[in-house]
């Protein structure tokens, strides 16, 4: 298990904890993987049923779902940038990983990673 970062008082003396990183890492982790599993279902699934069995019904359901939802990405993303102090590189990426399939997962990882250990991202 990665080792949980310590309280001392970051730049502007307001602790990890004080900056609720801890509830807004969880809420953006749950963010990541449902926008992820949705854009891979609409590309793998309802895309080539779209296409292949002439059946736009499931595009247009996942679609809407997904767009809403990575909305939603967006902003707990955004929520965590601010709380974590990211640099504007790593907002950029973190925020376009939603639109790529499976980058999501993989952004995911590495913002866990190095939020749990301090880091900027």
């Amino acid at each position: 298990m990665a080792a949980e970062p310590t309280t001392a008082p970051k730049p502007g003396g307001k602790t990890w904890e004080q900056r609720r990183i801890p509830a807004a890492l969880l809420r953006y982790r749950v963010m990541a993987y449902v926008v992820g599993v949705l854009l891979a279902v609409l590309v793998l699934v309802a895309m080539p049923l779209k296409y292949l069995a002439d059946e736009p019904r499931l595009v247009e359901v996942i679609g809407t779902l997904h767009g809403f939802l990575y909305a939603v990405f967006l902003l707990t993303a955004f929520d965590l940038a601010l709380r974590a102090r990211w640099t504007a590189k790593g907002i950029l990426g973190v925020l376009l990983a939603g639109t790529v399939p499976f980058l999501s997962f993989v952004a995911e990882r590495i913002v866990t990673r190095r939020t749990r250990a301090g880091e900027r991202v």
